[in-house]
C-alpha cells in the first residue's frame, strides 16, 4: 500500500534508537525526508549509516537535548517546514511517590510533557498552511492503564493526553492531524536489557510474545499516511491485547 507520503519532511525525536528509530526507518520506507533527534551525536550517526543502509535513502541528524527550551529552538530553526512530527523521549525514573522531588518533577515535565507541547505549538500553523500535517507522540500504555512507583511518567504522559485531546480537535479542519501511539512491552534494546524481568512482561501479554520495533513503526507509518486523514485525537495501543478495559 501507497501511503501517500514520500517526500514529506519527518521529524524523528529520539531516533537513535529503540521506538524512534523504528519509526524513523519506517518513515524512510515511505520515502520521507527523515531528520532524527537525539542526546547523543555518536548513536545517531551509527543509526543514520544504519538507517541509509537499509533504505537506500539520506537521512539528517541533530544532536539535541529536546528537554532544553534553546535547543528546542535550535531544532525548529534547522527544520522549520516539518510536515510530520514524531515526539518520543525515555520514561522518567520510578519511585515511590513520597521521595520524588520538585527537581524530578520539573524534568519530567520538561522531558515527557513540555518538549512536546513546544515543538507541536511551533510547527501546527505551518502545517495547517501547507495543507497537510501529522503529529505521532509515542507515550505509553500507562495512560490507559497507571502502574505503580510511576507516577512521574503516569502524571507527565496523561498531561500531553490532555493537551492532545483539545488541539487534535481544534486543528482537525486544517488537515492536520495528532494522534498518541501507546507502546507495550516492545522487544527494543530497552527490555533485552531486563532479563528476566523481561520475560515476565512478555508472560503477562496475551498474545505471548513481545511486539516488534517493526510493527510499532509500521503503526506510526499508518498513523502518517494520507489513508489515515480521519483518525485524529486518538490514543492508539499497541500492546498485544495487555490492556484489559473490560475490568
Amino acid at each position: 500500500m501507497d501511503f501517500g507520503i514520500a517526500g514529506r519532511r519527518a521529524l524523528v525525536c529520539g531516533g537513535s534508537k529503540g521506538l524512534g528509530y523504528a519509526c524513523g526507518l519506517e518513515l524512510a520506507k515511505e520515502g520521507c525526508e527523515v531528520t532524527l533527534v537525539a542526546r547523543d551525536a555518536a548513536a545517531l550517526a551509527s543509526a543514520a549509516q544504519r538507517l541509509q543502509a537499509e533504505t537506500g535513502r539520506t537521512v539528517q541528524v541533530l544532536a539535541a537535548d529536546l528537554s532544553r527550551a534553546d535547543e528546542r529552538e535550535r531544532v525548529l530553526r534547522a527544520c522549520p517546514d516539518t510536515d510530520i512530527l514524531v515526539t518520543n523521549a525515555g520514561g522518567p525514573p520510578g519511585g515511590d511517590f513520597r521521595q520524588l522531588t520538585d527537581d524530578q518533577w520539573q524534568a519530567a515535565l520538561q522531558t515527557n510533557f513540555l518538549s512536546a507541547v513546544h515543538l507541536i505549538r511551533v510547527l501546527l500553523d505551518g502545517m495547517a498552511a501547507r495543507g497537510f500535517g501529522r503529529v505521532v507522540n509515542i507515550t505509553s500504555m500507562t495512560v490507559r492503564t497507571a502502574v505503580r512507583h510511576l507516577e512521574l511518567s503516569n502524571a507527565t504522559r496523561l498531561a500531553l493526553t490532555g493537551y492532545v485531546a483539545g488541539v487534535a480537535r481544534q486543528v482537525a479542519p486544517t488537515r492536520v492531524t495528532i494522534n498518541n501511539l501507546l507502546p507495550g512491552t516492545i522487544a527494543t534494546e530497552r527490555i533485552r536489557e531486563l532479563g528476566d524481568t523481561a520475560q515476565k512482561l512478555v508472560d503477562k501479554v496475551p498474545m505471548g510474545r513481545a511486539g516488534t520495533p517493526e510493527e510499532f513503526g509500521a503503526t506510526c507509518a499508518f498513523l502518517c499516511s494520507r489513508q489515515a486523514a480521519f483518525i485524529t485525537g486518538q490514543n492508539v495501543l499497541v500492546d498485544g491485547g495487555l490492556c484489559d478495559f473490560t475490568v
